[in-house]
């Protein structure tokens, strides 16, 4: 397993916490430390389920300053958010071929389980 990982998040170190305490070996990437390629944030998004618009978080100010309002391409949004690290929504948990945003907590719990 693996966790994208942003030490400063509260709800990023839940999702860490929870996998030590559930004994999980996994691996960690501090994406803000070690940004991501275009590849693997797409490859990253197909394990999600999920458009790349979708994992943007809109309410941080890199988003304020150079996207709102606008509608950019997939591609686009995946260049930014490889630019702006940020702006990924975090903690990204993954399984195998399987990942989720922890939020709620429940979703790293239900990938746990599978």
């Amino acid at each position: 397993m693996k966790i994208y990982h942003n030490s400063r998040c509260s709800k990023s170190r839940d999702g860490y916490n929870l996998l030590k305490e559930k004994g999980v070996d996994f691996e960690t990437v501090e994406y803000l430390k070690n940004p991501l390629t275009e590849a693997e944030l797409t490859a990253l998004l197909a394990k999600l389920n999920m458009r790349a618009k979708d994992l943007v978080r809109k309410g941080e100010s890199a988003f304020k300053e150079n996207f709102k309002g606008k509608e950019l391409s997939e591609t686009e949004w995946i260049a930014a958010m490889v630019k702006f690290p940020k702006l990924i929504e975090r903690p990204i948990i993954v399984k195998g071929n399987k990942a989720v945003i922890g939020r709620p907590i429940e979703k790293v719990l239900e990938l746990l389980a599978e």
